[in-house]
């Protein structure tokens, strides 16, 4: 299987003959850093598309892509018909209305499970509003017009491993609790929306004791709304107290093979 970071919450997945695409938010303005290259038409088609939430850095770029390929999109009746506004067909939208709701897709199966979304705190907005200052009337229509709907977080499970894919952190601690009855190889947690951010993700760490973890979302992805969030602190806090996690960070567009010599 390969694993490919297409920065902020974006994932390519390959697997045996079947390509998926997670949450693939490709547009950047001219600040954002890491530089994002790649842009919707350099996508190949995949075989289908979930995302987690309806902002627009999960899904802004989704009616392109799906548009040109035909994939199938699965994600919250929100998401749906904002990608609707956006002109995406709807024969090409899924809505997934239910928890727990799964399906077959043939190399793998996929489940979504009703999440959450961080909670922005007092000291990340005030701090986000300085820097917007002006420009607040000019970036304001970029996140009205892409309401967050319900969470879903995404279980795949492919070539004999159990991944966890999580596009907000807001998760309370039973629902991390229940998902930990099953094992979990790869966690992707995301690293963005709160001032604790790091400590925020480390639980889901330490509560779903993955063999491996990706940490994502946190690149400057489109300032000032976003932030570079230093991750340091979680990656020792992990290697201090999870000795039994591998943690894989990644740059943006490197692909992990996780075939190739010893995954855990």
């Amino acid at each position: 299987m390969e694993i490919t970071w297409m920065g902020t919450a974006g994932f390519k997945i390959r697997t045996m003959d079947q390509v998926f695409l997670v949450d693939p938010y490709l547009s950047r303005n001219l600040k954002a850093v890491p530089v994002q290259p790649l842009k919707p038409p350099d996508i190949e088609k995949p075989d289908a598309v979930f995302l987690s939430h309806g902002h627009f850095d999960h899904i802004r770029d989704v009616p392109e892509i799906a548009g040109r390929t035909g994939a199938k999109v699965f994600c919250s009746d929100t998401a749906g018909n904002t990608l609707n506004g956006f002109g995406l067909d709807r024969s090409l939208i899924e809505p997934v209305t239910r928890d727990s709701w799964s399906r077959n897709f043939g190399s793998f199966q996929a489940e979504a499970c009703f999440s959450e979304h961080v909670r922005f705190d007092k000291k990340l907005l005030f701090s986000t509003l300085l820097k917007i200052n002006t420009r607040f009337f000019k970036l304001y229509p970029l996140v009205k017009k892409f309401p967050c709907g319900q969470v879903l977080s995404w279980r795949f499970i492919a070539e004999g491993l159990t991944l966890h894919f999580f596009g907000s952190a807001g998760s309370p601690k039973k629902e991390l609790q229940t998902l930990a009855r099953s094992p979990v190889d790869i966690l992707m947690v995301p690293l963005q929306g709160h001032s604790d951010i790091c400590n925020i993700a480390f639980d889901y760490v330490r509560i779903l004791s993955p063999k491996v973890v990706i940490p994502h979302h946190q690149d400057d992805f489109f300032p000032p709304i976003s932030q570079f969030v230093d991750i340091r602190p979680f990656v020792s806090r992990v290697k201090r107290e999870c000795p039994g996690t591998r943690i894989k960070v990644m740059k943006i567009n490197e692909t992990w093979d996780t075939g190739s010599g010893n995954l855990f």
